[in-house]
């Protein structure tokens, strides 16, 4: 199983010759080139998240009862309708009121959501559970409540989970301390195949292509899943990046 997290960076006119319009179509050639089984998004607006439906050849994008507000930053999940079935799912936001659209608690700048599924192969097997976030960049104690939501609805998900996003944070912070505390049982993919930290593993550059902040685009997963391969993924043309942030892949197999 091939899983991506990819911030695609929202639509921002102040971006110039960066913006939208001017990247879409390679942010689609990359996820085609890879070809990910699931690929969850952050930052995409509403017409984002609709140019990749309607470019991503046999991939479903997965929005159940999703409020469309034409502001919104949702993270999103994508999935090869090919390999794969959606059994479940759904979306919250991140808040005191996760059923209120873009409500937000805290010290949050921002409303954050996360969204879910439930999803089984088309040829059998274990079915298992896929969630993508994108916690507060600003407040600290935001990321820590908004973690804490996440930490206990993986705590209740029985089988097989992956949760991937933007997370704002650095490895070993408050905040992924507490999503790979054993009581939500979730590991972080990086780390378990003891790769290095420091700069080669920052995945924000700034479409600089320079590594910048932390290792913040994070792929955590249950005991039930190794880990075969994890790439942060560098492509570029002529120094012109896709987004702001170096996509995360990691390969996967259930364990019997």
């Amino acid at each position: 199983m091939r899983v991506m997290t990819f911030n695609i960076r929202f639509e921002n006119h102040q971006d110039g010759a960066r913006s939208w319009f001017f990247r879409r179509e390679r942010v689609k050639d990359l996820i085609l080139h890879y070809a990910p089984d699931i690929i969850g998004t952050q930052e995409g607006m509403w017409h984002q998240l609709l140019y990749l439906r309607d470019h991503l050849p046999g991939y479903h994008l997965h929005a159940p009862e999703r409020v469309l507000d034409a502001t919104c930053q949702y993270p999103s999940l994508f999935f090869d309708g090919n390999s794969l079935m959606n059994r479940d799912g759904g979306e919250f936001w991140l808040s005191e009121n996760p059923h209120i659209h873009r409500s937000k608690s805290w010290d949050s700048a921002f409303p954050r959501m996360m969204g879910y599924g439930e999803f089984e192969w088309k040829d059998g097997g274990d079915t298992f559970w896929v969630a993508v976030t994108h916690l507060d960049h600003a407040g600290e104690e935001a990321r820590l409540q908004q973690a804490r939501i996440i930490a206990q609805w993986f705590g209740q998900v029985k089988g097989p989970a992956i949760l991937m996003g933007d997370f704002n944070d650095r490895p070993g912070s408050p905040s992924h301390q507490l999503l790979t505390a054993p009581e939500t049982g979730l590991r972080d993919t990086w780390e378990l195949l003891d790769r290095e930290e420091g700069d080669g593993s920052y995945t924000h550059h700034g479409f600089t292509g320079v590594p910048q902040k932390s290792r913040m685009d994070w792929i955590l997963v249950s005991s039930h899943l190794r880990v075969k391969r994890a790439e942060i993924i560098r492509d570029h043309i002529n120094g012109s990046y896709p987004s702001d942030h170096f996509p995360y892949m990691v390969d996967l197999e259930m364990i019997p």
